[in-house]
């Protein structure tokens, strides 16, 4: 078995800070991004444009995650044990919904330059259908990665694993080196193509930006701004490694550093998602805060200064 396996629980205490510690940050921000969904769906400007639906679909993949997360590491610290079955099926949305954030800033990188770079070109090649098809391809390429682990997994074990019960996580169920091997080339390939996307993008919109252009120079940095994330996405890939590597040299600290290493890459970035449009774009920033406001007055979209990009 692998050593993650190993039988070491937090006295109670300590369980129950370090759950409501997590559960109380992931919630919030769970609602955060939950008020900016209700913001999308609640005003038709929003679902009409390319450049939201795919900022919206980053940011329910966020709440996916975190939902996912937090129900795994209470369940982890009461139950400490899962269904295999269960655990599958848990740790296959939320591994796919957390590779679909790369590749959603590609295509809303992509989507920036072709505003900026081909402005009378982007009403025609950003439009909504062809935007949930992206969303869908996402989809596809995410569950493709995720679904040959699965298979081999069905195809080796007897049908009695699958009833029996683990501690839930990645690595004690899905244990052939093959696998391992085969998830870090494909988390390298999808690391490459969206690097290649962004910088391709910055630089096209950087030159486009030399003209003095307000809208170029927004974009560029909006790109930058995806950059960034895309840093953090990369957080969630040496995860393992991080906390393999801390913890042979401080073996008696295990739970703590799984648990701080797992708040600092897999809980906190996420608050990244929604300052990104949520605050930093006026048009979804006024729509915003009549709601926070709860105000009760109707909002016009031609009063609102044309979105930037």
């Amino acid at each position: 078995m692998n050593t993650t396996t190993t039988v070491i629980r937090d006295p109670l205490y300590l369980a129950i800070i370090k759950n409501v510690i997590t559960v109380v940050i992931s919630l919030l921000i769970i609602y955060i991004n939950a008020t900016l969904v209700h913001t999308f769906r609640k005003h038709q400007v929003f679902n009409t444009n390319s450049r939201y639906i795919l900022y919206i679909h980053l940011v329910i993949n966020d709440i996916i995650m975190l939902a996912l997360m937090i129900l795994l590491q209470v369940l982890s610290y009461i139950l400490f044990t899962l269904n295999v079955s269960v655990c599958m099926i848990m740790l296959l949305i939320a591994i796919s919904s957390n590779l679909n954030n790369p590749l959603t800033l590609a295509a809303m990188a992509l989507e920036c330059y072709l505003a900026i770079c081909f402005p009378l070109r982007h009403p025609q090649i950003c439009t909504v259908r062809k935007t949930y098809i992206v969303i869908t391809v996402i989809w596809f390429l995410s569950l493709l990665t995720v679904l040959p682990d699965l298979f081999i997994v069905i195809a080796t074990r007897p049908s009695e694993y699958f009833q029996s019960r683990i501690f839930c996580m990645w690595t004690n169920i899905f244990t052939s080196p093959i696998l391992a091997k085969k998830k870090d080339v494909s988390n390298i390939l999808f690391l490459v193509i969206v690097w290649f996307i962004l910088f391709y993008t910055y630089f096209r919109i950087l030159f486009t930006a030399q003209a003095a252009s307000a809208n170029a120079k927004k974009a560029r940095n909006t790109v930058l701004l995806h950059g960034f994330q895309l840093l953090l996405c990369m957080l969630s890939y040496v995860h393992s490694l991080v906390i393999e590597a801390l913890s042979r040299l401080f073996p008696n600290d295990i739970l703590a550093i799984r648990y701080v290493i797992s708040l600092l890459i897999q809980v906190m970035p996420r608050l990244i998602s929604p300052m990104v449009y949520g605050i930093r774009d006026k048009m979804f920033r006024e729509y915003l805060k009549r709601y926070l406001l709860t105000t009760n007055s109707n909002i016009h979209p031609e009063k609102i200064q044309k979105r930037p990009i």
